[in-house]
């Protein structure tokens, strides 16, 4: 194994100089199979009582796609909106659905109705207070159903279960569905916004504790404490800017230069390298990173060269260079936080066996082995490290691979919506509903950039859907995933761990199951250290 590993971390330094133009500074990611040091995990925090007040501003690496909460698609998008908007509920740090907009609310035994009740005193922006006209049309345009539809709005596909949203008086509303659904309520996260109003794509209006003062594309977007937040006690800040960087490289630097107070998603190797005065943080980052595969696309439409590449790539030493450990292999694509709905005995369904590959390549038509392209958005460092690990891993099963880095909106478009690739390596944000993890991979998915087609997973996934019994629906999720991982869809590497540089002047971040970054918890240190 020793052997092994050192000869995939000298192909990984050549492939990282043929890389440099497009990745940036290859002294960092050269070693980033260097451990950061323990010392400085999430253990460490920093000292004094919380203050209010001060400007903070958080380095992210890729544009939004839009201010419009109903229209962003990405993950890095929805982690921004989160501090401007909310929904009927939302999720707290231990992976809750706690009322938010709502004060509370009720679902009948046969998952039919959701009834909710409207909180006293939650204001928009503007100043206007939420009323139920606009929790029906917030609602009615994320599921599809206003008179006049917005073809840009992304129509949240588990919301067309609901077929009435009723004003029951002032303070009520009643959701009716057309099937009955146990999983909606996750979904009522959506976006609350005021009726009608038309400027969300520049001027967005919402109900969280951060307010929108400006944007510029490729550069930040800036928002402000909103003093009229219904929770008292927060947010401490006064202001917050995303600041945009190219990638993560480039956010590093700017973090070197004291312009950047917290960056997420660093490296292992940037880790090590933290400047004076920033400490870092560590928490599960709840994301699906795999190579995924598009199932339509030769050589990938042949289910053995899948299944050989599932065991030519050797998981945990993986995240052993790319994270220094700090990971979990996983075999499905189901986050191991799902507890419930985790089938955690898949990851030992490909264990890494380079015979086997060669063997299942062999068997499927291609002896001498198969040449194929990753396609990797650039933004993500740590996507791009992963990539260049495994490639090296592949070579030893008789896979010849290209890394083919693009940007950020290329991949939205060109792999994710137009499924023009072979192969991608890149992650999956996971969400708190087993269906949101299940849905994508429907033959007739929006989503399904994989192009999985198979009538008994699109069955079963329907029969789930309808369950009302919770350890039924829990049983056949688990059958989907099996499914997915004996097809072998993707090759599901890790879920990540995810580590945050921060000022050691401040405190508060806090990690939530989903990809957020909440700023409302954030502040200075009494101690200022």
């Amino acid at each position: 194994m020793r052997k092994r590993t050192t000869v995939i971390l000298l192909f990984i330094t050549l492939i990282s100089i043929a890389l440099y133009g497009c990745s940036g500074d290859k002294k960092e990611t050269n070693q980033s199979n260097t451990p950061a040091d323990e010392s400085q995990s999430s253990t460490e925090t920093a000292k004094g009582e919380p203050t209010y007040g001060g400007t903070v501003t958080v380095g992210i690496t890729q544009d939004l796609d839009s201010l419009d909460p109903h229209k962003a698609m990405s993950a890095g998008t929805k982690e921004v909106l989160f501090n401007i908007f909310e929904g009927l509920v939302k999720l707290d740090k231990d992976g809750n659905l706690v009322p938010a907009v709502a004060e509370k609310y009720e679902i009948s035994d046969d998952g039919m109705v959701y009834t909710f009740t409207l909180r006293d005193g939650v204001k928009f922006h503007n100043g206007n207070p939420v009323t139920v006209e606009d929790i029906v049309y917030s609602i009615k345009r994320s599921a599809g159903l206003l008179e006049t539809v917005d073809p840009t709005v992304l129509v949240e596909s588990v919301l067309t279960a609901i077929s009435e949203v009723n004003i029951v008086d002032e303070k009520t509303i009643e959701l009716r569905l057309s099937r009955a659904d146990t999983e909606l309520l996750p979904y009522l996260t959506c976006a609350i916004v005021p009726a009608n109003y038309a400027q969300l794509d520049t001027k967005p209006i919402g109900t969280g504790p951060f307010q929108f003062v400006s944007y510029e594309p490729l550069k930040s977007i800036v928002m402000k404490k909103f003093d009229d937040y219904y929770v008292s006690g927060v947010p401490y800040l006064d202001e917050v800017t995303f600041k945009i960087s190219a990638n993560t490289d480039a956010a590093f630097l700017e973090l070197n230069a004291g312009s950047i107070d917290i960056l997420p998603y660093i490296t292992d190797a940037q880790a090590s390298q933290l400047p004076e005065g920033y400490r870092l943080q560590t928490g599960s980052m709840n994301l699906i990173q795999g190579l995924f595969l598009n199932n339509e696309r030769a050589p990938f439409d042949n289910k053995l060269v899948r299944q050989a590449l599932c065991y030519a790539i050797d998981r945990q030493a993986v995240i052993d260079m790319v994270a220094g450990g700090r990971g979990d292999v996983i075999g499905t694509n189901m986050f191991p936080g799902f507890k419930k709905y985790y089938a955690s005995e898949l990851s030992e369904v490909y264990q890494y066996n380079p015979q086997k590959a060669r063997e299942l390549l062999k068997e499927a038509g291609y002896p001498d082995g198969v040449d194929f392209v990753i396609t990797v958005p650039s933004n993500y460092q740590y996507h791009v490290d992963t990539a260049q690990i495994v490639v090296e891993q592949l070579k030893e099963s008789g896979f010849r691979a290209e890394i083919q880095l693009i940007e950020w909106a290329s991949w939205l478009s060109d792999v994710y919506k137009g499924r023009n690739y072979q192969a991608t390596l890149s992650g999956l944000a996971a969400e708190l509903a087993p269906k949101k993890a299940l849905d994508r991979f429907c033959s007739d998915a929006d989503n399904n950039f994989m192009n999985y087609k198979n009538e008994e997973f699109d069955r079963i996934y329907q029969e789930a859907e309808m369950k009302v019994d919770e350890e039924d629906k829990i049983a056949l999720c688990k059958q989907l995933q099996t499914m997915l991982t004996k097809d072998a869809v993707a090759a599901f590497i890790q879920d990540p761990h995810q580590m945050t540089a921060i000022n050691k002047k401040l405190d508060g971040y806090t990690y939530y199951p989903i990809y957020v970054q909440d700023m409302s918890l954030v502040y200075y240190t009494s101690s200022g250290e």
